[in-house]
């Protein structure tokens, strides 16, 4: 599903695409009711139309918003509007690892800064049961 500019799920209005994958397209979106700036990442179709695929996640999006951590983003809402499934989440501005690594390699510091954020952040997920299944550098923000 590919969402236009001033398109509306529930309060969220979208603003532009930010990126896509296997499991959905993210949005730069605008809450109308905080107005405030937030990512909202869409369910594909073909998998939003499978019941045991959105039971699943649901439950996974209850135990992400429990997860506390400065290297997580924080989950707002999950929502329904028609046939599709969204999370509504924290907008991190910046750079992706993916594009930081593009430039050049990573000085060393940095390179072991954002190598322990990571694996700190990973080490608390993990302990709350949740297990990222797309880790890669186009899913990390570098600050």
């Amino acid at each position: 599903m590919h969402l236009t500019s001033g398109s509306r799920l529930g309060p969220y209005e979208i603003v532009a695409p930010l990126g896509a994958g296997g499991m959905g397209e993210v949005y730069r979106a605008r809450d109308t009711r905080l107005d405030r700036e937030v990512a909202v990442k869409v369910l594909p179709q073909h998998l939003s139309a499978e019941k045991e695929v959105r039971a699943r996640f649901e439950r996974e999006a209850k135990t992400v918003s429990a997860l506390n951590h400065p290297n997580i983003c924080t989950l707002y809402d999950v929502g329904r509007e028609g046939d599709t499934d969204y999370l509504v989440m924290e907008l991190i501005e910046g750079e992706t690892l993916a594009a930081r690594i593009g430039r050049g390699p990573l000085p060393t510091d940095e390179l072991l800064r954002i190598g322990s954020e990571i694996a700190d952040a990973l080490d608390r997920a993990h302990r709350a049961g949740v297990v990222h299944r797309d880790l890669k550098p186009g899913n990390a923000k570098t600050r």
